[in-house]
This record gives structure tokens, C-alpha cells and sequence, in this order.
């Protein structure tokens, strides 16, 4: 749970070159030591022996004999890979690989290739370092059976100066020579069964959507959201292009032979059935008081995690330049219980609805619990870290300000829970609630209120300019991003329509479009009313979703 980062020492004589290099590969993630001459060098490995050196090949004299000397005669630095940066003549790359180089890289060189060789002798070390562990491990375990095998043998020794000793006695020792291998046979159990779980449980949290943004990666997926939105609004036709078609289809008839007509009739009766339909939602969204939507806040809840035996939290070795966690050489955010640097977050966002007095919101369970029936994060915690709640902020449209929350009550038979958000000065109605079963009926127009896919969509409705700004303002902090959106009155949910499927026992099967974040939306019938909470994206199911009645949330409120 602790890896450190690797180590590379440099010996560049140039002081801008050796900068830039030094440069390069501390943002690759990689604990860099530069140095300008040789002797400095061979005072480093001595005292802290890296996992890869890079050399000056300018340098071919009698320090760096010394140099590829002390390496390959200790064994403490023996392991250690050397990259020489020669010039672009093929002869002295070869002089450096005959001085016992492990590669040569041409000046000038380009950081990309420079960055692959690296990683590429790092994999050496790796599978180096590997079996130097497997092999110590083995010694280990052969010291264990030797330890054994003496002691049988005074034991054999002892039976046959005291030939009168009971054959109990003698049963006894053999017991101890059995212990002492199933020990031996443990211990490599264990070791291997350890070091497995330690690099599933950080390859499982460096995977993790952290509480650190990565812009780049948030940005191309702000764009892709936005040209998706435009495409999704140019193949929807709205009211007047249906009438028009009509019309057209209308004026068509009346010419028409009587084998087209069928054909006509068929697609008037069709365009007909989705202007009525049309009309129905509109009809129904038109009960959606403004009140209403001001009522529907984002829920942002940050996860973070604690090493349960000393009680300490996780946290990221360090961040780069860009702000963002330093990775490993396979791309995985270096995490470790020690140091200063930035803890580990997972950060999850939902949706809420004011449903009572005091500000009782009601939501998802695994929006307010999220590691609730999580596979990933079930096995972190069975490996000894624990999910907690670090933070709740609830941001209502119309303000500018992020609101503490926290869990009140959480449902043991569904997907529900509520939380108590402090209101401060904040004036926002209650939504109505209709728990009768007659409330939702299928085939009924229904409205759905919620921010389907988080940051990212809020983003998404900005224009390219004010979303740059805004994540320029705000760095890498998702709460700041989130704070700047709020102050331009850009929180706010969207809304979609369309019709219920199905009513189950403890279920609604409905079409409005909905994704991650539009969890705990509430959904809304023609009446105003929330019948039900949104709980399940069915992805490859035909586009439905799932809701759970609103009744079940009876038990809550009344807490």
C-alpha cells in the first residue's frame, strides 16, 4: 500500500541539458537526482543505489569507467540499469554498450523515446527485482527447512544416545520436524498471497475517479457531450416540422394511386400518433412549476479512504507539474499512507430532492453510501482500507453557494436513503409526493428531473469559452470547478420526458433519458407529483430505466 517511486540519477555535464532531463522524468512520476561530475555520482550509489542511471557518453573517461566499474562490482548497485546518451554516430553507441551500458540513446534525443527507454529497462528491473524477492524468499524458506533438518538430526542423534527413551518420545520430535515444514510451506503461502493483495488493492484505487482532475480527460469529454447534444437536437423534430409533414402527407394523398395510399395513410396515422404524443409531454411538463426544478439539487459526495490497522488515510505520493497524482511506469497513480501530498479521493455525484421539513433531501443509497453493494471497493475493504464519507455539498439552482449535508437515514430494503442538508437562509418548497399506486399507471407521460452525467454534462451546456474559464479558475479541485459553475447559475438539472413502460412491485419501468449522476432524480407525473426515485440505468436494454416507487420512502421521512 506503500510503494515508493523508482529512482534514476543523472550525470549530464551541461547544466540546461541535465535540467531538462532532470525535468523530463520527475513529471513522468519518476524521484530524479542530477549531478555534473563523476565523483558526485559515485557518492550517490554508494549511499542510495538507483534503479537506473543515465549517463553523459560525452563523458568516456576515467570516471566513467569508474562509474560502470562500481556498479558492476557491487553487489548492493549490481542491479542497476545504466542508459549512456551518445552522440548520433553508430560507433560510439557501440563504444557505450562495450563499456557495459545496458542501452544508448542518440542527442538529440526526443523525450518520447527517451521516456520508452526508460520504461523499458524499468521493466527489466522490475522482473530483476522480482526474482531477487522469489529468491530471497526461497532462501528464507530453505533456512527454515535446514533449521528443521538440524534439528531432526539432533534429534535422531539424541534417540540413539538415549535408545531407552519411549517411542512416544520419538513420534513427538517427528512432530516438530512436521510443524516446522508446514511453517516453511505457510510462509511462502502468505508472502505470495500479500504481495497479490497489495497490488490489486492499488491497482483497484489508482482506478479510482479521483477527487483530482485530470482536465485534458475532462474536457474532451465536455466536447464530446456537446457535439452528442447538438446531434441529439438536430434528428429530434419538434411540433412544427410534424405538421408540416402531415400537411405534405395530406396533399400527397390526394394524388395518390390507390397502391401508395396505404403506404400514406400508414405514415399519417404514425406522424399523427407522435404529435399527440408530443402534446402529452408538453402537457405534462407544463405542471412542472419553476419551483420545482429549484428544488432538485446535485449532490457532490467525496469518498475517502483509511488504512484500518493504523487508522491513517490514503494519499497520493505527489502531484506533477499539471497538479495532477505522480504515476508509476504503468500508469497508475503512486498512493501510500505517508507524507503531506493530497489524499485519495473518490468523489460521486447524484441527485437529490427536497421531501420533507429541515431540509430532508431524499436520494439513492449508493449515492449517500457509495462503496453499498460496490464490487471494487468491497475488496479494498477486505484487504483492510475503509471507505468513508470525507464530504457532502448539496448545490440547489438559483445560488451560488455549496451546502453541508450529511446522511440521516438509509433504507435496509431499497435503494433509498435521506440527508439532512443545512439550509442556512435558503427558502426552497417541498416537492408533493403521491405514494398511492394508482399514481403511476403504464402507458402515463412522465417527467424526469436529475444531472445525468455530473461534472461533466454541467459543463457540457456552457459554451467552450465560459467552460475553459471555469476550469481554469478552478485547477484540478473539483469543488472549485463546481463553486465557479454555481456562482454563474449553471447548476441547474435537466429534464426529460417520456412514458412509463411498466409497474412492478417495487419497480417503474420508464423511457426518459437518464445516466450516471441522475441517480435519486425524482420522477414526476402528469400531476406534478414525484411517484417514484430514479435508481438503475438498464444499458443494452432498449433505453429503460428503473425507478422505485415513492411509497418505499415512507419509512424515512417519518424518522
Amino acid at each position: 500500500m506503500n510503494p515508493a517511486l523508482e529512482k534514476i540519477v543523472v550525470l549530464e555535464a551541461d547544466p540546461a541539458n541535465r535540467e531538462q532531463l532532470v525535468v523530463a522524468l520527475r513529471t513522468a512520476g519518476y524521484e530524479v537526482s542530477g549531478f555534473a561530475a563523476p565523483g558526485e555520482v559515485l557518492d550517490a550509489l554508494r549511499q542510495s543505489p538507483p534503479d537506473i542511471l543515465l549517463l553523459d557518453g560525452g563523458i568516456l573517461d576515467h570516471g566513467t569507467h569508474s562509474i560502470l566499474a562500481t556498479i558492476r562490482g557491487s553487489t548492493v548497485t549490481a542491479g542497476t540499469r545504466v542508459i549512456l546518451l551518445a552522440t548520433d554516430q553508430p560507433e560510439d553507441r557501440a563504444a557505450a554498450l562495450d563499456l557495459g551500458a545496458d542501452d544508448a540513446i542518440s542527442r538529440p534525443w526526443h523525450e518520447d523515446e527517451l521516456l520508452a527507454r526508460v520504461r523499458a529497462q524499468l521493466r527489466v528491473r522490475r522482473i530483476e527485482k522480482d526474482f531477487q524477492e522469489k529468491l530471497r524468499i526461497a532462501e528464507e524458506g530453505q533456512h527454515i527447512a535446514h533449521t528443521a533438518f538440524e534439528a531432526l538430526a539432533v534429534t535422531e542423534k539424541m534417540t540413539n544416545d538415549a535408545f531407552s527413551l519411549d517411542r512416544s518420545l520419538k513420534i513427538g520430535f517427528a512432530a516438530v520436524f512436521a510443524v516446522a515444514a508446514v511453517m516453511a510451506a505457510l510462509y511462502f503461502l502468505f508472502a505470495h498471497s500479500a504481495r497479490t493483495q497489495t497490488k490489486q488493492a492499488n491497482r483497484i484505487i489508482a482506478g479510482l475517479e479521483g477527487g483530482i482532475i485530470k482536465q485534458q480527460n475532462l474536457i474532451a469529454e465536455v466536447r464530446q457531450l456537446r457535439a452528442q447534444q447538438s446531434s441529439d437536437y438536430a434528428v429530434t423534430p419538434g411540433k412544427d416540422e410534424l405538421q408540416k409533414h402531415a400537411a405534405d402527407l395530406k396533399s400527397k394523398m390526394a394524388n395518390a394511386s390507390s397502391g401508395e395510399l396505404t403506404d400514406l395513410q400508414k405514415e399519417l396515422a404514425d406522424t399523427n400518433a407522435r404529435l399527440k404524443r408530443l402534446e402529452e409531454e408538453r402537457g405534462s411538463a407544463q405542471n412542472l412549476i419553476p419551483t420545482d426544478v429549484q428544488s432538485v439539487c446535485l449532490l457532490h459526495v467525496s469518498v475517502a479512504f483509511r488504512n484500518v490497522q493504523s487508522g491513517q488515510r490514503l494519499r497520493y505520493a505527489g502531484l506533477n507539474p499539471q497538479g495532477e497524482p505522480i504515476e508509476d511506469s504503468t500508469g497508475n497513480a503512486i498512493v501510500t499512507l505517508e507524507g503531506r501530498g493530497p489524499e485519495v479521493k473518490m468523489d460521486v455525484f447524484g441527485t437529490g430532492f427536497l421531501a420533507g421539513p429541515g431540509g430532508r433531501v431524499i436520494t439513492n443509497r449508493h449515492v449517500a453510501e457509495p462503496w453499498w453493494k460496490n464490487d471494487d471497493l468491497a475488496s479494498i475493504t477486505s484487504q483492510g482500507v475503509q471507505a468513508e464519507i470525507s464530504s457532502i455539498r448539496a448545490y440547489f439552482p438559483g445560488d451560488p453557494r455549496a451546502f453541508s449535508a450529511e446522511i440521516q437515514d438509509v433504507s435496509k430494503d431499497t435503494d433509498l436513503a435521506t440527508m439532512a442538508v443545512n439550509m442556512q437562509d435558503l427558502k426552497r418548497a417541498s416537492l408533493f409526493i403521491d405514494s398511492a399506486k394508482a399514481a403511476a399507471q403504464p402507458g402515463q407521460p412522465i417527467v424526469l428531473m436529475g444531472y445525468a452525467t455530473g461534472l461533466a454534462a454541467l459543463l457540457a451546456r456552457t459554451d467552450e469559452d465560459t467552460s475553459q474559464q471555469i476550469l481554469t479558475q478552478g485547477g484540478t479541485d473539483i469543488s472549485q470547478v463546481l463553486d465557479g459553475l454555481a456562482r454563474r447559475n449553471l447548476i441547474r438539472p435537466l429534464i426529460t420526458q417520456g412514458h412509463i413502460g411498466d409497474v412492478l412491485t417495487d419497480k417503474i419501468v420508464f423511457d426518459a433519458q437518464t445516466t450516471s449522476g441522475g441517480s435519486g432524480g425524482p420522477l414526476i407525473n402528469q400531476q406534478g407529483k414525484v411517484i417514484g426515485v430514479t435508481f438503475a440505468v438498464l444499458k443494452g436494454f432498449g433505453g429503460s430505466n428503473f425507478g422505485i416507487p415513492i411509497r418505499f420512502s415512507e419509512p424515512l421521512l417519518s424518522h
